[in-house]
């Protein structure tokens, strides 16, 4: 079998990450590493984990499955003979797990000073609850973030894990571990990248906390300039049922939302707040006359910030989508492209998802410069899956 190993051509090109596999936001992570280039070695648990796995799963794009027995002191010098020509290592397990696997940063360090070590959790290294359990809206909870999420005044919605895991967390973890990279080659030490989903929740939230610092955030949902409070950046349903996004805060861009919406004549005066209501209910209104194609030939193209909210399997094949190409089909699937996009070191799609953990065990040991894949193989501290 032929696979593409650290084929990468994006601008982290030459730069090698172990991946001690996980779920959620630092698999996401490590997707995006990959994607722009990195050489990236997926450690997994044989047999692979809940919630991950199969050749759909494109968490897992762009490198090998490699798996170890890593209660097996063979599969940890392993790792540990790795990390000796890594750069990264990237790990999501609660705090301590690693250390007691004996490859926690300390163990690390020690056959690699430069190495950059990225923890990925919810709660943090350190803090009350650090060793709790929890998911993405558990984190985004205590951060203020999810009490203002929504339009329903009773209760706070939830946008799945995007937030949390992939917002606060994974995109925080590699802004973490670049800029660790970067300042690891002036100094020549690597360090630890501590990236909690709450601090990186409370960091994306920062206009919110500003806007109360200033006075002028309401702490209730539907309240406020951006969760539906006002008129004009809000949802509105069509003839048909499905919906629009309207965005039209700026002066300019909201006269021409009146004029194509044809209720200049009938629409009250924006900066009248008590008649915030009424400018609903006119807008709401006119939305149900047409369906949402209708309003799309209306509004395609304009300065209205005005756009049809449809789901993802027509998203593919939304004219703009499709002409930037910010979807692809790759080995079988329909797919993000990689982002952000670079003018002279493009990224490309490689490897495809194993489709079972350890798929790719001897091929990546081998490419990483292990040479008794074979030994570990047989003695049981590497599992190859058929």
């Amino acid at each position: 079998m032929t696979i593409e190993l650290g084929q990468g051509t994006g601008p982290l090109q030459g730069i090698k990450v172990i991946e001690i596999a996980g779920i959620g936001p630092s698999p996401h992570a490590c997707m995006i590493l990959a994607d722009l280039g990195a050489d990236v070695i997926r450690i997994e648990r044989p047999g692979g984990q809940m919630l991950t796995g199969g050749d759909h799963d494109l968490l897992n794009r762009g490198r090998p499955s490699v798996a170890l027995n890593l209660k097996d002191p063979a599969a940890v010098e392993t790792v540990l003979q790795l990390v000796e020509g890594a750069d990264v290592l990237v790990e999501g397990m609660r705090p301590g797990v690693t250390e007691r696997m004996g490859i926690g940063p300390d163990d690390c360090f020690a056959r690699n000073p430069k190495l950059v070590y990225g923890r990925m959790t919810g709660w943090g290294q350190t803090g009350a609850w650090a060793h709790a359990a929890g998911h993405d809206m558990n984190y985004i909870a205590i951060t203020g973030t999810l009490f203002g999420l929504g339009q329903d005044k009773g209760k706070p919605q939830f946008p799945t894990n995007l937030v949390g895991d992939f917002g606060g967390g994974s995109m925080y973890l590699v802004v973490g571990i670049l800029a660790a990279l970067l300042e690891s080659k002036v100094s020549g030490k690597g360090q630890v990248v501590d990236a909690a989903i709450v601090d990186g929740t409370a960091n994306l939230n920062a206009m919110t906390a500003a806007f109360l610092a200033g006075g002028t955030y309401r702490e209730e949902r539907a309240a406020n300039l951006l969760d539906g409070g006002a008129p004009y950046y809000d949802i509105y349903e069509t003839a048909d049922g499905k919906h629009m996004s309207v965005g039209s805060l700026e002066p300019q861009f909201y006269e021409i939302l009146l004029d194509l919406l044809e209720v200049r004549d009938t629409a009250p005066d924006r900066w009248d707040f008590d008649k915030v209501d009424e400018l609903r209910a006119v807008f709401t209104a006119r939305f149900k006359e047409k369906t949402q194609a209708e309003w799309c030939a209306v509004f395609d193209g304009t300065d209205a910030c005005v756009a049809p909210i449809i789901p993802m399997s027509e998203a593919f094949d939304h004219p703009h989508m499709k002409s930037r190409e910010v979807f692809v089909e790759h080995h079988g699937y329909v797919q993000p492209a990689p982002a952000p996009r670079f003018s002279r070191t493009g990224a490309t799609l490689g490897l495809p998802p194993a489709a079972k953990a350890g798929a790719q065990t001897r091929e990546g040991l081998l490419a990483w410069g292990v040479k008794n894949a074979d030994e570990l193989i047989e003695s049981g501290a590497a599992v190859q899956a058929d």
